[in-house]
């Protein structure tokens, strides 16, 4: 063990000098401020792997870890006579990490920086990680507590959810015995969610031809847009960086050469900026198309994205290399021609996308141009559809592409017994009717569900605003009432 693991391991029995020790409930709160401390973004998610390790070795527990990082453990009921059948308490140890451009920290070796604030703990200028966070927290003071009544348990740590279900894709399922799910990856208190859109990612690529371009250097700088999750989110119908800077170029396509563009963090995120610096012989003109067309941008969005700021600045003349003519007209079309957003609504569920995609993240390098899309459907055949249309046109206009992180959708099971019981336990503990919904974003659920017959699964979680975005703020009230339904619940399965 590393001596940075063996401290923070250390440092769980002496929970007093951290800034949310005073929180309820107490052991929840000491465990995810231990996760916080361990960086553990996507893709980067070893140490918090090796910690969970660490954590069952300790207490003697039976534990698994596989190739890709995900981890099993198992903790004997409460009552070793009990004949109660086990239950997987699941969620993913990977966040999506990212900060303010002013934020020093760098989010691949470095843990979080927490606060309170009215009610909310948050994390200064970056996501806090409470999804999925608050779920691995959960189920560490399960498995830690010695007066907790519960059946066998089988906490499954899942990584890289974040970038494709790819944990979940990748675990093997034969060690487990349950036939019951509580994935506590939800966001809405109250919300029994039993069903989700399906997903993909796409990635394109488009081979770039440059040259040596004279004229006025100008960039184009877009930022403050409110973003959020591709899913959860899409239906505000936010406005997408990527999209309008292709809004933005597309008025001047005539005029200019792109030298450089990038914007979006994660592809499952709304693009909250994105930038580019383009050459021109039209100097003045273009400066004029560019600030009217931001204008109008500006006032489309104006409830969306009250907040969003374009600056259209000249850095003078000289010469740079650019893309050529027609590689510069391919960019512009790739970022128009395209659909982004919300495709279809469904005609069974009121106010549920069925279908969407997103385009979180460009990226203009030496050689290429990269795009990479996010498409969701609760219907498979219109997940397919559309993957298989933006493929073609990505082809159409002269890129490659390659899928990753394929996952089903998670179809909604009319009859559910573990559904019922989070419901009348949540209205009887809080005197306050639950809701059951299904979701346009995607948990691990529909994965665990292919890999488990008969899987009775239902996802919940606590209030978590503003997720996957440095505004990411969780909820202390709401963690302790869902700590007091997931006690209550085991209670009954024990």
């Amino acid at each position: 063990m590393s001596i940075w693991l063996f401290l923070i391991i250390s440092n769980l029995h002496h929970y007093t000098d951290f800034i949310l020790a005073d929180l309820q409930p107490q052991a929840v709160f000491k465990y995810f401020e231990q996760i916080c401390a361990i960086p553990h973004g996507s893709g980067n998610v070893k140490q918090i792997s090796d910690y969970l390790c660490e954590f069952a070795k300790e207490r003697n527990l039976w534990f698994k870890q596989d190739e890709s990082y995900n981890v099993i453990i198992k903790k004997p009921a409460s009552d070793s006579e009990s004949k109660a059948a086990p239950v997987i308490l699941q969620g993913h140890i990977d966040m999506v990490a990212v900060k303010t451009n002013d934020k020093v920290k760098d989010m691949e070796k470095e843990g979080l920086d927490l606060y309170i604030d009215d009610g909310y703990v948050k994390a200064d200028r970056t996501t806090l990680g409470a999804d999925d966070g608050i779920a691995v927290a959960y189920a560490l003071a399960i498995l830690d507590s010695k007066d907790m009544c519960h059946p066998p348990i089988e906490a499954v740590f899942t990584v890289d959810e974040e970038i494709g279900m790819l944990g979940a894709e990748a675990i093997n399922t034969d060690c487990l015995e349950s036939k019951i799910m509580l994935n506590i990856d939800s966001e809405e208190e109250g919300i029994f969610l039993s069903g989700c859109a399906g997903g993909a990612t796409l990635k394109a690529s488009y081979p770039l031809k440059k040259s040596d371009i004279t004229g006025t250097q100008m960039s184009i700088k877009i930022n403050d847009l409110t973003s959020g999750h591709s899913g959860t989110d899409i239906i505000c119908q936010r406005a997408n960086a990527n999209i309008l800077m292709g809004r933005l170029l597309f008025s001047v396509k005539e005029y200019v050469n792109i030298v450089s563009m990038s914007g979006g963090e994660k592809d499952n995120s709304i693009a909250p900026f994105a930038d580019a610096v383009i050459m021109t012989q039209e100097a003045d003109k273009v400066t004029e198309l560019l600030n009217n067309t931001a204008n109008v941008l500006k006032e489309e969005y104006s409830v969306t994205d009250p907040q969003l700021t374009i600056m259209v600045n000249c850095e003078g003349e000289g010469s740079a290399l650019a893309c050529d003519d027609a590689t510069t007209q391919m960019l512009i079309n790739v970022l128009n021609f395209i659909p982004d957003g919300v495709v279809k609504m469904s005609n069974d569920i009121k106010g549920l996308v069925q279908t969407s995609l997103n385009l979180g993240v460009t990226e203009l390098a030496e050689q290429a141009f990269a795009a990479t899309y996010l498409i969701r459907s609760s219907l498979q055949s219109e997940k397919e559809y559309l993957t298989d249309k933006v493929g073609k046109m990505t082809e159409y206009l002269g890129g490659t592409y390659e899928l990753k992180g394929v996952y089903p959708a998670w179809e909604f099971k009319k009859n559910s017994a573990i559904r019922d019981m989070l419901y009348e336990s949540y209205n009887r503990l809080f005197n306050k009717e639950a809701l059951v919904e299904t979701m346009h974003a995607g948990v691990e659920c529909g994965i665990m569900a292919a890999k488990i017959d008969d899987l009775d699964c239902v996802s919940f979680g606590p209030d978590i605003i503003d997720i996957h975005t440095v505004k990411e703020k969780l909820d202390i009230a709401s963690t302790q009432r869902t700590w007091e339904l997931i006690t209550d619940v085991l209670k009954q399965l024990a």
